[in-house]
């Protein structure tokens, strides 16, 4: 029985992008060698490499003075890393608390100088996103999460701001067009929208780098990476090189345009289900709701084990709701097929 893959993360991948990288991990570019033993040095890997930033580069249309970095740590990592390369001496940030990794991430930047959380969803569960809030004007940076893997929430709009914006789209990006110029530092783990675990995406504007007044180790360094082609130290090859197939994948369907499409038919297909039956309710502000990840609770508890046996007879994957949420969460990342929301949704009509 073919699965239904709704995983919040390692996420679903292409299947042609599946058998590509079977294909390397056997014999790599012809080389009769693997791809995971041979030289991150080499000419064909050095390939793979130029190629995955470039195409991030090309897919998100970024302008002249970004650089693509993939290093590793995940986005956990980087929480870390932005405000050790951001945050001045002595200086000040504002983070948007709108989750458990907003949350996680400016616990790391209170290490390193004063944080101001500017708004917070945490006095109802997260389950919808602040609106009225004054940015500061005397910060380093504004961080922001784009989209809210646990609570099912995504930033329809994201603020003007005098100061740099950073923001963490680890599972949401490559999902739908916005103007990626308007932000200073991306950052995303490859798992929730973009290739396997193990590989970190960083786009920084390269002329915010260097101006903290604060000596950085090496490895924490962007600037230390982006000299060195992101091979600073030996990088997660398989990580890096099923995400270069995956950015293929992605630009041979059309681009993003196209495939932000697919996602909305997706996400109100399976909406418009939680919403017309009684049996469920949405768990996120129907203003906040994300399209990647929708979060959903039964009205009736007493049915669950009903219809935990629907869905599991249905091959359907990965549906549980996070530990901290409860309920149900399906993850409907790029690769998910729209005949999988559909299965979803005929379980759904199911329950009595």
């Amino acid at each position: 029985m073919k699965k239904h893959n709704f995983s919040a993360g390692p996420c679903i991948l292409p299947q042609e992008v599946l058998k590509k990288a079977a294909d390397a991990v056997q014999n790599f570019s012809g080389l009769e060698l693997s791809l995971i033993e041979i030289s991150h040095r080499s000419k064909d890997f050095v390939e793979v490499m130029e190629n995955a930033r470039s195409l991030v580069k090309e897919l998100l249309n970024l302008p002249d003075g970004y650089s693509v970095l993939f290093l590793q740590g995940g986005a956990s990592m980087q929480f870390l890393m932005t405000s050790y390369n951001l945050m001045k001496v002595d200086g000040k940030a504002a983070y948007l608390d709108t989750g458990t990794w907003s949350s996680k991430a400016l616990k790391e930047a209170k290490i390193f100088g004063e944080v101001a959380v500017i708004a917070s969803s945490k006095d109802k569960g997260y389950g919808y996103i602040p609106k009225d809030y004054s940015i500061p004007n005397n910060i380093d940076y504004l961080h922001l999460t784009s989209n809210n893997t646990i609570f099912g929430t995504q930033l329809k709009e994201f603020p003007k701001t005098h100061s740099l914006l950073v923001c963490d789209m680890s599972s949401d990006i490559f999902s739908r067009q916005l103007d990626f110029s308007q932000f200073d530092l991306i950052y995303a783990g490859a798992q929730k929208n973009m290739g396997p675990a193990g590989a970190t995406l960083v786009i920084v504007k390269d002329e915010i780098l260097g101006k903290t007044g604060r000596k950085i180790p090496s490895m924490l360094d962007y600037q230390v990476h982006l000299s060195k082609d992101s091979m600073f130290n030996t990088p997660p090859v398989f990580a890096v090189y099923t995400s270069m197939l995956t950015l293929q994948w992605l630009k041979e369907k059309g681009g993003i345009s196209v495939i932000e499409k697919e996602n909305e038919v997706k996400a109100a297909l399976l909406y418009a289900e939680i919403d017309a039956n009684p049996h469920f309710q949405g768990f996120a502000a129907k203003e906040d709701r994300s399209s990647m990840n929708v979060t959903f609770t039964l009205t009736d508890e007493s049915k669950s084990k009903e219809f935990d046996k629907l869905w599991n007879e249905a091959g359907i994957n990965g549906l549980k709701g996070h530990r901290s949420v409860g309920g149900y969460r399906a993850s409907m990342y790029n690769a998910l097929p729209i005949e999988s929301v559909q299965v979803l949704v005929d379980v759904m009509k199911k329950l009595n």
